[in-house]
């Protein structure tokens, strides 16, 4: 059974920073494409980032430049840093493979105050 478990979040000032952590078990990570998504209050779940088993990695226009995504295959576990964070990345933020397989986890709360 696939477990997601997201930490990390918090209440940060508009240019602060703050990393995302998500500790993965039941699936090897490192055959599995894993991302970061997120959601807004009253929005839709949206892709933030991803990464391959190869290594490549995608980033949604909005954080491009911003975030960074990556894992350590040891621990099972994919990270999120983010940097230069704005209000409008305020939301829950939660991993899963992409395409998405598991249930998701509970999410961690990121908010950006202005």
């Amino acid at each position: 059974q696939v477990r997601l478990v997201e930490s990390g979040g918090g209440l940060v000032q508009a240019g602060g920073s703050l990393r995302l952590s998500c500790a993965v078990s039941g699936i090897m990570i490192t055959i599995n494409t894993m991302a970061w998504y997120r959601q807004a209050p009253g929005k839709q779940r949206e892709l933030v980032a991803s990464i391959s088993s190869g290594i490549s990695t995608m980033y949604a226009d909005s954080v491009k430049g911003r975030f960074t995504i990556s894992r350590d295959n040891a621990k099972n576990t994919v990270y999120l840093q983010m940097n230069s964070l704005k209000p409008e990345d305020t939301a829950v933020y939660y991993c899963n493979t992409r395409p998405t397989r598991s249930a998701w986890g509970q999410g961690t709360l990121v908010t950006v105050s202005s």
